[in-house]
């Protein structure tokens, strides 16, 4: 199973939101925290923002906040929420051609496993993932001020 950059993105600035602990963070400190591009980094904050995972302040003292405590932040619901239905064989899409999809039985183990897969994240919060990450070391890291 693979997860899009936007994805993995997103996962890492609620991270960084939740090392923050309810201060303020700018889409520039993050990008320049993560070395990743501001414009992209935007995209991915409005995104949240219209999940509602963030809340983002206009203006020049703003910036962005988590909206929900990282124990309210299902990993496994915010991975499925923002992949969508993976496509992680041809003939799961609504294009498939494979000549042997009437007769092939490798969608079924194959959707176990995607199942499996969101299954397994839904068993963390994002309180869960900063529980057992070194949260100092992820600070200094990222140059987050404690």
């Amino acid at each position: 199973m693979h997860i899009t950059r936007f994805t993995d993105y997103s996962l890492r600035i609620l991270l960084y939101m939740a090392a923050k602990d309810g201060k303020l963070s700018t889409i520039q400190e993050m990008a320049n925290a993560y070395e990743i591009s501001k414009n992209h980094l935007m995209k991915i904050v409005q995104d949240l923002n219209s999940r509602g995972y963030v809340h983002a302040v206009r203006g020049k003292n703003g910036g962005v906040t988590l909206n929900k405590s990282p124990a309210e932040i299902n990993v496994g619901k915010l991975v499925n929420e923002l992949e969508g239905k993976s496509n992680l064989l041809e003939c799961f899409g609504p294009d498939n051609k494979c000549v042997i999809a009437n007769s092939c039985r490798l969608k079924k183990p194959f959707a176990q496993a995607v199942n499996a897969f969101y299954k397994a994240l839904e068993e963390y919060t994002l309180q869960d993932i900063l529980s057992v990450t070194d949260i100092d070391d992820m600070c200094q890291v990222l140059n987050i001020a404690s």
